[in-house]
């Protein structure tokens, strides 16, 4: 089996050593080929303008599409980057590729990195993450597609540990790619079951 992880910084693992990266994690976790196309900054659109080249052309039997966060940082409405989405998705679908959506974790906005708080209220951003997660259950209810919930597991998982995960208010540290590996694989495991 072969899955594709499509998204950002979250995806990719900023910061943290390429073996310990949630992806390699899961990789070696499941004894599958994860293929992690996160690039740091992207934002739904560009997701969607490599859509080809990054998933497609790599013809995995399932993809992950997880982003947003980003959009929400530059000021995009809600309403483009949930476009952004059902695209991906429904061309996923249409090229019998299985698509997963994934609810991008919450992050700890009291302790953003100071330039990027200057940059954009992250208090606001917060609040779009909010809505839009409960927007990509809907959506997938509506058209049977999977997802995983990375923002409410984040919580139930780490628990008081949570605001140690991060290495800057947005990224997480190793411990934190641990725990998004052990969420994915258990999820990709249910997938499997049924």
């Amino acid at each position: 089996m072969k899955i594709v992880c499509l998204g950002d910084s979250l995806t990719y693992g900023l910061g943290i050593r390429r073996s310990k990266v949630w992806t390699k994690l899961s990789q070696d976790k499941l004894g599958i080929e994860i293929i992690n196309e996160g690039i740091s900054g992207d934002t739904t659109g560009g997701m969607l303008s490599r859509y080809n080249s990054s998933v497609y052309d790599r013809r995995p039997e399932a993809v992950l599409i997880m982003g947003g966060v980003n959009d929400f940082i530059v000021g995009a409405d809600l309403g483009t980057v949930k476009s952004n989405i059902m695209a991906m998705a429904h061309q996923s679908v249409a090229r019998y590729i299985d698509p997963i959506i994934g609810i991008p974790a919450k992050f700890d906005a009291e302790n953003v990195r100071q330039d990027w708080a200057q940059f954009s209220d992250f208090n606001e951003v917060a609040k779009k993450l909010e809505e839009y997660q409960q927007w990509i259950k809907l959506f997938c209810k509506t058209f049977n597609l999977k997802y995983i919930d990375f923002y409410s597991e984040m919580d139930s998982v780490a628990g008081y540990e949570l605001k140690n995960l991060y290495t800057d208010g947005l990224h997480f540290n190793e411990r934190g790619n641990e725990i998004l590996s052990e969420i994915f694989c258990r999820s990709v495991e249910s997938f499997r079951k049924k």
